[in-house]
């Protein structure tokens, strides 16, 4: 039986996208939201390393744009890290920010521009679990995005996922006045990004379009987007992995993640993006994506048992690849096919110190944290059905 998408959505994003190889020498080209720029990185090397700061850093000045650096952003970037850079924005009268890296400095960059012109710590501004809940009412800074991965889709949308290392929740800050005003998706860029974060962030892509996908709130408008990006990643994610200098191949997978993106803002994602996020709370060590492919072949086998949008399983498995799929299990092969291609089928969660005896608290802790995410399930799942899951993908 074919499961029906929704007939009616809102598509807003007001981001103007620059995609395409070579698009950063285009930045000096367009109308800066202001006068003065805190440039955002990752407290990493790579950014420096591979000269991305500086280009940046000579376009702003040819530009006429005076410029600090906060290079203080961490792999899953924290409540003081958005606080510290909110802080350091107003004592530098930044009037807007460059987010220069993936997707943690892309996200950490929305709190630090709710709370540079709002005041207050960035928890005040969560609506989610422990979070303060106040309202975004002062316009935030204006963010220029510039993406040197292909994961998150954070440069084009309106959310950001901020972690409380004191209440052990990592959840999100949204705000219309979030979007970035411009983002620049440059392929070359991502041509530094080692093998296996490359396959990380690639199946963070993917994942937030099979979710979309199989969601509740899938439309007919989300549903395009996230078909398309499923083909991409399976036309280029591998290739990608395989050898980071295909410039094809690293374009396919940052259009696919840009559709992604697009696919949480007129859609959603569902619950699997709540229980990695428990998972990478606790053990901040984690890549993200990481976390999300040791559970996926468990979290999508849960739904697909329960023939919750058999089509649609049906229609995935196809997208990626497998061309003579007749059911909804051959999306399971199709995915293991691909993980293995990329060389993340065997990532086990014990070399993360995750133990089994953390498992009810952990799902606990998705649904507290991110249980709008649960409530985008087509089955809803309980605490038992979140625990088998992260049990049948232990290793």
């Amino acid at each position: 039986m074919k499961t029906e998408a929704n007939k009616n959505y809102v598509h807003f994003v007001p981001t103007r996208i620059l995609f395409g190889a070579g698009t950063l020498n285009q930045l000096g080209e367009q109308t800066m939201p202001g006068k003065k720029a805190l440039i955002v990185i990752s407290n990493g090397k790579s950014t420096r390393a591979n000269g991305y700061l500086s280009r940046v850093e000579t376009i702003l000045d040819k530009a006429g744009i005076s410029h600090v650096v906060f290079d203080q952003i961490q792999p899953n970037p924290t409540t003081d890290n958005v606080d510290a850079g909110a802080a350091f924005a107003r004592e530098q009268a930044c009037d807007f920010i460059v987010a220069l890296g993936g997707g943690s400095v892309m996200d950490a960059c929305k709190g630090i521009a709710a709370v540079a012109t709002n005041g207050g710590k960035v928890w005040d501004y969560i609506c989610f679990g422990t979070g303060g809940g106040k309202a975004i009412s002062e316009k935030p800074l204006p963010i220029v995005a510039i993406t040197t991965t292909a994961g998150t889709g954070s440069e084009s949308d309106a959310g950001g996922v901020i972690s409380n290392e004191r209440t052990n929740e990592k959840t999100a800050i949204f705000g219309e006045g979030l979007f970035p005003v411009l983002a620049i998706i440059d392929p070359e860029l991502m041509t530094s990004v080692p093998a296996k974060f490359t396959a990380y962030q690639g199946f963070d892509a993917l994942f937030h379009s099979t979710e979309g996908y199989i969601a509740s709130t899938a439309s007919l408008m989300s549903e395009m987007y996230a078909k398309t990006a499923i083909e991409n990643i399976g036309l280029g994610l591998a290739a990608a992995v395989k050898d980071g200098n295909d410039l094809d191949a690293r374009a396919r997978v940052a259009f696919a993640n840009s559709l992604s993106s697009f696919v949480m803002c007129v859609g959603s994602c569902t619950s699997e993006h709540s229980l990695e996020h428990a998972m990478s709370a606790y053990h901040p060590a984690l890549p993200h994506g990481a976390g999300l492919i040791m559970i996926s072949k468990a979290y999508y086998t849960h739904f697909i048992e329960r023939h919750v949008a058999d089509d649609r399983f049906v229609s995935m498995a196809r997208a990626l690849g497998k061309t003579d799929a007749t059911e909804p299990m051959d999306f399971i092969v199709a995915l293991d096919k691909l993980q293995r291609d990329c060389g993340v089928a065997d990532l086990k969660m014990s070399d993360y110190g995750i133990v089994p005896a953390e498992f009810e608290t952990m799902a606990k802790n998705a649904m507290d944290s991110m249980g709008f995410l649960f409530a985008c399930d087509r089955v809803q799942l309980t605490v038992a059905d979140c625990v088998e899951i992260y049990k049948k993908s232990y290793k």
